[in-house]
């Protein structure tokens, strides 16, 4: 939903966006907001916080009172109409609040563990840091892991994102969950680098993406290695290599929090390339269509690989029937992956499983951004 601030509160708006005339504009705080009337052009009138904003409302109709969230600040504020969002509990706000400024993707800290091992001199490090470095770069998971349906679960199970709910299980092995886990290889790492070093400072960023779920599976390439001077001079790949930790934990604990008391899930998998590491991002999601008397799983995925470009797919398994869905951005990939249907075809019927759909399209789908109950992006 676009919005558009009405002329009367236009400056109230724009310093309300910019974080400068109200400082309560802030990722991760909930606003009371309530709707006025319809203006002469059909747009809805509404007051969020102390701004009057007008937007248009694409369907159904909003409550006498209710809240929202800023998801995000620049040039186009990012607000989510809160109901029952599991999320609007205030500890979930603050830990949201903190964590959202402070994330990234793998891609960085995956390019900076690859020039860290490229660097001789990485063997002069403590051995207690040798070592943390060693159990996250044996969390990375190879494509052999992930094609196979054991191997895949045991991704998803040890990818950070389950990793407090399996140490709470009284017969979980503990020192083992810390070390396969990849949230536990990570605070692993980063409790030996900031006993060297302050933590770094949280990026400084005007516009902050909101949570994963909130934008739907999104293809990630690789990053090229960095490049700085001096090989004997590992330091500075360390003083990165810390940053990049503290946002890949602040990822996946942003994925921890939005999940919250949703039957979804969305999951960041590294993965070990050819000539470098990828990124596969999961989305798992139960769903229960009470209209059609059916329930059953909804898998999205997506990977961005050198030879293929970005892909991206869809399954939705309502047993024992079965749609898939598949987009690549090259034509020549979506040839390849074409070319690989009449053998799934047969693996299904196989198994059992009656295929009801099974394409590949040129071209990225748009994130549908379903887990919002209402997501409203603001001009300023």
């Amino acid at each position: 939903m676009i919005i558009q601030p009405t002329s009367l509160a236009a400056l109230t708006w724009a310093g309300a966006a910019a974080g400068t005339t109200a400082q309560s504009w802030r990722i991760g705080t909930v606003l009371s907001a309530r709707p006025l009337g319809v203006d002469p052009q059909g747009l809805l009138v509404m007051q969020v916080g102390a701004a009057t904003v007008q937007a248009d409302v694409p369907s159904g109709q909003l409550p006498p009172q209710f809240q929202v969230r800023v998801l995000s600040l620049g040039a186009q504020p990012q607000l989510e109409v809160l109901s029952s969002h599991p999320t609007a509990d205030p500890a979930v706000q603050r830990a949201l609040r903190e964590r959202l400024p402070q994330q990234n993707g793998y891609a960085p800290l995956l390019a900076t563990l690859g020039a860290l091992a490229q660097r001789p001199v990485v063997r002069q490090l403590p051995p207690a840091l040798r070592t943390a470095l060693a159990l996250l770069e044996q969390s990375v998971r190879t494509p052999a892991d992930v094609t196979r349906g054991e191997g895949l679960r045991e991704a998803i199970s040890q990818s950070g994102l389950f990793f407090e709910s399996r140490l709470a299980q009284p017969q979980g092995n503990h020192p083992a969950l810390a070390q396969d886990d990849w949230k536990g290889a990570l605070l692993r790492l980063a409790g030996l680098l900031d006993q060297r070093a302050a933590a770094p400072p949280a990026p400084n960023r005007s516009d902050t993406a909101p949570p994963l779920l909130q934008r739907g599976v999104q293809a990630q390439p690789r990053l090229p290695l960095p490049l700085l001077a001096g090989d004997n001079d590992v330091e500075p790949l360390i003083n990165r290599l810390h940053g990049d930790v503290k946002a890949a934990l602040a990822r996946v604990e942003v994925a921890q929090l939005d999940a919250g008391a949703l039957s979804a899930w969305m999951i960041e998998i590294p993965l070990e390339g050819k000539d470098g590491r990828d990124v596969l991002q999961v989305q798992l999601e139960f769903v229960n269509d009470a209209a059609e008397g059916s329930q059953g799983w909804t898998l999205g995925f997506a990977l961005d690989l050198p030879a293929l470009g970005p892909v991206q797919g869809e399954l939705q398994l309502r047993e024992p029937r079965l749609s898939v869905r598949l987009w690549a951005e090259h034509a020549e990939t979506a040839q390849k992956l074409e070319r690989q249907f009449t053998p799934l075809k047969q693996r299904l019927a196989a198994c059992g499983v009656l295929l009801d759909q099974l394409s590949c399209q040129v071209g990225m789908p748009q994130p549908p951004g379903r887990h919002s109950a209402l997501l409203l992006q603001a001009t300023a």
